[in-house]
């Protein structure tokens, strides 16, 4: 049974940081894309960062400079530094792992709320 189980989450102050992780569990982990999604409330799910079984990254223009995305393909492990959170931040995050043809394989989430 393929798990993606997300921690890290929490409360943090328009400037902060956070880094979220993400444990996966029933794949064959180095093979896979991973990445990471939020959704706003009130809003559509977002793609914000994704990392290649090769380790090439992509982030959204709205994370560039402030997050990070890293993963360890020996503890199965994906990440997502978080810096310079601001209140537009603020959502519930999504690990998720896929191939080319798209993520095949989420996570339940883990809130993140930034608040002054």
């Amino acid at each position: 049974q393929v798990q993606l189980v997300e921690s890290g989450g929490g409360l943090v102050q328009p400037g902060g940081s956070l880094r979220l992780s993400c444990a996966a569990s029933g794949i064959a982990f180095s093979a896979y894309t991973t990445g990471w999604y939020r959704q706003a409330p009130g809003k559509e799910r977002e793609w914000v960062a994704t990392i290649s079984s090769s380790r090439s990254t992509n982030l959204a223009d709205s994370v560039k400079g402030r997050f990070t995305i890293s993963r360890d393909n020996t503890k199965k492990m994906v990440y997502l530094q978080m810096n310079g959170l601001k209140p537009e931040d603020t959502a519930v995050y999504y690990c998720a792992a896929g191939d080319s043809g798209g993520m095949v394989y989420w996570g339940k989430g883990t809130l993140v709320t930034v608040f002054s």
